[in-house]
């Protein structure tokens, strides 16, 4: 293969968890752009609607089926109502999340149990039910788990405190290593994506009341943008990346290696 077709992803179909804004919606893009259909899943219809026409207009085909992976007997109707439309779901992006900021003294268990649910329990559900049913008798899959650097690291306190973020993010990335090593042998790669600070709902208000403090410490000096997911993206969910697995990659600028 030539490298336009180690990257083609033409007859792939691709699953986006919180796939109607942000990091998902972008990630979309990149699958959809290389040629993949695309399902889209998220909590709000609306935003779902929304994401769908703007896939459009970019001439990717997609769909979308509102559902809440927090809650797991919804995970089981979301795959078997994608597969009696789509047939197969060959890469799955596991990106939908959440996070809380308090103190680790004061977290609130309910809080807690919120981000363990959707952040790393819909994540395993989901990849578990799609490797079982479609990807390791396929004997071809791509996983692509959206962690944080958050996941490798402790967040500072001076930004943010958020115990049960961080917690479920590092869980992601253990369970990333070992769904790799366990389902390789069937042509499936698991790998995670660690973003830096990104522009979005769920980081609104500490980029906005820390963004120079954050940019100050990024050697690019600055935040991810539109289209800073995007290559990773491509790469890991191709046969380019088909011998990266179970590994963790972060895309912050080298604020990390600071």
């Amino acid at each position: 293969m030539n490298v336009k077709q180690l990257f083609d992803l033409t007859g792939r179909v691709a699953l986006v968890t919180g796939g109607s804004r942000g990091l998902g919606l972008q990630m979309a893009e990149a699958l959809g752009e290389l040629g993949a259909r695309v399902a889209l899943t998220a909590r709000k219809k609306d935003e779902l609607d929304e994401a769908v026409a703007h896939l459009g207009k970019l001439g990717i085909q997609a769909a979308a089926w509102p559902c809440d992976l927090g809650k797991r007997e919804q995970v089981a109707p979301l795959v078997d109502a994608l597969l009696g439309k789509l047939g197969k779901v060959d890469i799955l992006v596991n990106n939908a999340g959440a996070t809380w900021g308090a103190p680790a003294e004061d977290h609130p268990l309910d809080a807690w149990d919120k981000l363990v649910n959707l952040n790393l329990t819909g994540a395993f559900l989901l990849s578990q039910v799609l490797a079982k049913k479609v990807m390791i008798p396929g004997k071809w899959g791509r996983i692509i788990n959206v962690a944080s650097v958050n996941g490798l690291l402790a967040n500072d306190p001076r930004l943010v405190r958020t115990a049960a973020y961080v917690a479920t993010k590092h869980g992601l990335v253990g369970l990333t290593r070992q769904l790799a090593a366990e389902w390789g042998e069937h042509g499936i790669t698991v790998n995670a994506v660690c973003p830096g600070f990104f522009p979005s709902k769920m980081t609104k208000a500490t980029l906005g009341a820390q963004l120079q403090f954050i940019i100050d410490g990024t050697p690019t000096r600055r935040v991810g943008n539109d289209e800073d997911l995007k290559g990773v993206t491509a790469l890991l969910a191709s046969e380019a990346g088909r011998h990266i697995n179970g590994q963790a990659i972060v895309v912050d600028g080298g604020a990390s290696i600071l």
